[in-house]
């Protein structure tokens, strides 16, 4: 430990080393007790300032002048661009020259450097980790999607005569070779993807030592490369090959055994965008507005889906499931096949609705007034449902003993991903039956309202947890916090329903509380969703349906 220190880490005078320091040369960077204030500045007063402790580093050091000594450079001559002191100011050298006071650019620039580490911080770096986080998936994926291509070439070869086994042993050397110029490709981009990241590093290093400095010299010496930074790479697009079987013939093995893609590769210039920049900011409204309210005929309503402003769905604890338009009138009614409530719905990309069935374990489609089971689980009992921006569906379920929960993400009917487990082995979820609604965010985080755990969860895409939140308290929150319905905006906002509360808390998408909609009479908020002019809907149990502007 540094003896000039004591545990609570107090400053120590840098001459004596023993005495607690009260002052500080801003000249010489040394902390000074007040006995040593004098010894320090026996050399000369002008070559020092002494300043309380509390307010060190507040004096700009400027440069000395290299023609005069005994002068510091507080200007600037445009013309010259060098910095000037007050004689050089007035010398035949600079005469008809434009002087600038130096303190204004040096403000000016500190702005520029607050301004380029923010965008560095919030903007530019966030987007190449989602840009390399997205390689870094296509490469895992790799060995996935180039097996099945395998396994369909190995399929139709076991069709075939064994004379053909040379000839499905030569096309394999062809995919691997092909998966390997895929791969390289990636790696390759990946490679300059996280170069490019290193140098972000580097700068946001830089700006910090420059930030924390009061040397001049250092600010000035700064030369912002945010436009370089900014401007993103081309983007690679590799499409994997494809393999087309063709029917047998004897003399033409080979030709007609079926032929592979080749690897296609693009480069698309403004494939990547910067986060965030396609879309606006738009802050939250000191009060909310309620805009309408529709009586939806439910006794017990529990939850809304819309792809539009034009059509929402909603069902309830009955087997009907209600479209309204126009602001409020009835549309359409669809009964579930199995004649029980669903236990949730949603809007595929495709504008076609999606239920699950708690009784027949399934996921079912209703496209052109027709119902298909999409999905039927084993073991497992569905509930909650979200449509990802991908197109693929989020579904939230519980065992059939209850003691099991997790979120499973599908790809039509197949399954892509399970989400149960933390990096610990111990469950994200609350082992039980009860409600979980589900909504990935714009930046495809996907958060769960766990009503067992009284908490909401959040994952990232891969599924690992980014954090918990058990609620706000307040003087209008009196109740336990038990989240029900959630859903996300274009801001990437998360909105809660805080059902016991009577209210809606809105969070950013790292967390934290921004503000509570508590002002537009709601009754038991259940189900959630916003539409694309991100209007909030709140399905309420009693029944009510209610449209809430809550964005400027």
């Amino acid at each position: 430990m540094d003896p000039r220190h004591s545990a609570q880490d107090v400053a120590r005078c840098d001459l004596c080393e023993d005495t607690i320091a009260q002052n500080y040369c801003d000249y010489c960077h040394v902390n000074l007790c007040i006995p040593c204030v004098g010894k320090h500045i026996s050399d000369g007063y002008d070559k020092h300032k002494v300043v309380p402790i509390q307010i060190r580093k507040s004096t700009l050091i400027y440069s000395k002048c290299t023609a005069h000594e005994t002068k510091r450079c507080k200007f600037q001559c445009t013309k010259c661009n060098i910095s000037v002191c007050s004689l050089c100011n007035i010398s035949d050298k600079h005469k008809g020259h434009t002087i600038t006071i130096l303190l204004d650019i040096f403000l000016s620039k500190r702005e520029l450097i607050e301004k380029d580490t923010e965008e560095l911080e919030t903007i530019i770096s966030p987007t190449y980790e989602e840009i390399a986080t997205d390689l870094e998936a296509q490469l895992a994926n790799i060995d996935g999607e180039y097996g099945k291509l395998t396994e369909a070439v190995t399929k139709h070869g076991k069709e075939w005569h064994k004379e053909v086994d040379n000839i499905v042993n030569r096309m394999k050397t062809e995919i691997k070779e092909i998966k390997n110029k895929h791969m390289s490709i990636l790696k390759k981009h990946l490679n300059e993807i996280k170069q490019i990241q290193t140098l972000i590093k580097r700068t946001l290093l830089k700006l910090i030592r420059i930030d924390e400095s009061n040397e001049v010299s250092m600010t000035m010496e700064y030369s912002s490369n945010i436009r370089e930074l900014s401007t993103l790479p081309s983007k690679i697009k590799v499409s994997l090959p494809t393999f087309s079987p063709k029917s047998k013939d004897s003399e033409h093995l080979y030709k007609l055994f079926g032929f592979l893609t080749p690897l296609c590769t693009t480069t698309e210039k403004n494939g990547y965008t910067l986060k965030n920049s396609e879309q606006s900011t738009r802050e939250l409204l000191e009060e909310s507005e309620l805009i309408t309210t529709i009586n939806t005929g439910f006794d017990n309503l529990r939850s809304v889906a819309n792809l539009s402003e034009v059509e929402i769905w909603t069902s309830g604890m009955d087997s009907d499931i209600k479209c309204f338009i126009n602001q409020g009138s009835l549309f359409m009614t669809i009964k579930t096949k199995s004649g029980e409530w669903p236990g949730d719905i949603a809007v595929t990309g495709e504008e076609d609705l999606v239920y699950s069935d708690w009784k027949t374990k399934s996921v079912n489609k209703v496209k052109n007034g027709q119902t298909e089971e999409v999905i039927r689980l084993q073991g497992w009992k569905p509930l909650q449902l979200s449509v990802t921006s991908s197109g693929d569906l989020l579904v939230t379920m519980y065992s059939d003993d209850k003691t099991q929960s997790k979120v499973v993400r599908y790809s039509g009917s197949t399954e892509k991903q399970a989400i149960q487990f933390d990096d610990e082995g111990k469950p994200l979820y609350s082992e039980n039956s009860k409600i979980k609604y589900i909504s990935e965010n714009r930046n495809q985080d996907i958060c769960v309202a766990d009503v067992g755990a009284c908490a909401v969860v959040v994952v990232n895409q891969a599924g690992k947890l980014r954090f918990r939140y058990t609620g706000h308290r307040s003087t209008t929150k009196i109740n336990l916090f038990k989240p029900r319905g959630i859903t996300t905006d274009s801001q990437s906002q998360i909105l809660i329903a805080d059902y016991h509360n009577h209210n809606i808390d809105i969070l950013n998408q790292d967390g934290q509380f921004l503000r509570c909609i508590d002002n537009c009479d709601l009754k038991e908020p259940l189900g959630l969703c916003v539409d694309k002019k991100d209007n909030l809907f709140v399905a309420e149990w009693c029944g009510k349906l209610k449209k809430i502007k809550y964005l400027k």
